[in-house]
């Protein structure tokens, strides 16, 4: 003799949960989606990364370029900052954070001595912007959430022209940048 048993929809939904796990949040994302949080992501915490070595910049560096360079950076960051933050969340992507790599560049700025700041400091802001300007571009051309699509095309002009006073004000200082904002000019038409 066989027993069935009646298990209602939502036990069976409770129990799978509890077998599987959740997942993490980009995978619970439709997969057209999973690409717009990695950009929100991505940029937010290269937003957040370059507002704090801003900040550390005008503490550290000596060249008067670099730390009015490094005051623009600031202001700049602060608002596409909060554009980003509020963008995720309309879209309901997680709050932007620092990722790891990031919290680990401030950590080595920070601890960076005076005389070989300005120039690492300008050399990593070149590459940084060089990043941004990558990520603003694909998102702009084929992000699937409208408004973050928009946000893209909206900033990339800003984000376009920090990446080339970047590369003027580590000229200016030495840095040599010549490999990345070729590449930069090449491919991103800064």
């Amino acid at each position: 003799m066989t027993i069935k048993y009646f298990v209602p929809p939502a036990v069976t939904g409770l129990l799978l949960s509890a077998l599987v796990g959740v997942a993490p949040l980009a995978a619970q994302q439709p997969p057209d989606l999973a690409a717009d949080s990695s950009f929100i992501q991505e940029v937010s915490s290269l937003g957040l990364l370059q507002a704090t070595l801003a900040k550390v910049a005008q503490e550290k560096a000596s060249s008067s370029a670099v730390q009015e360079f490094a005051r623009q950076m600031a202001t700049d960051y602060s608002k596409t900052n909060k554009q980003l933050a509020e963008a995720a969340k309309q879209a309901a992507f997680p709050r932007p954070t620092l990722l790891r790599q990031h919290a680990q560049l401030v950590d080595r700025f920070r601890r960076m001595s005076r005389s070989s700041f300005e120039k690492a400091y300008m050399t990593q802001t070149v590459d940084n912007q060089t990043e941004a300007v990558r990520l603003f571009q694909q998102e702009a051309k084929v992000g699937r959430v409208a408004s973050l699509k928009q946000l893209a095309s909206d900033i990339l002009p800003a984000v376009q022209q920090q990446l080339k006073v970047a590369t003027e004000t580590a000229g200016s200082v030495g840095a040599d940048v010549t490999v990345s904002s070729s590449e930069a000019s090449r491919e991103y038409g800064s």
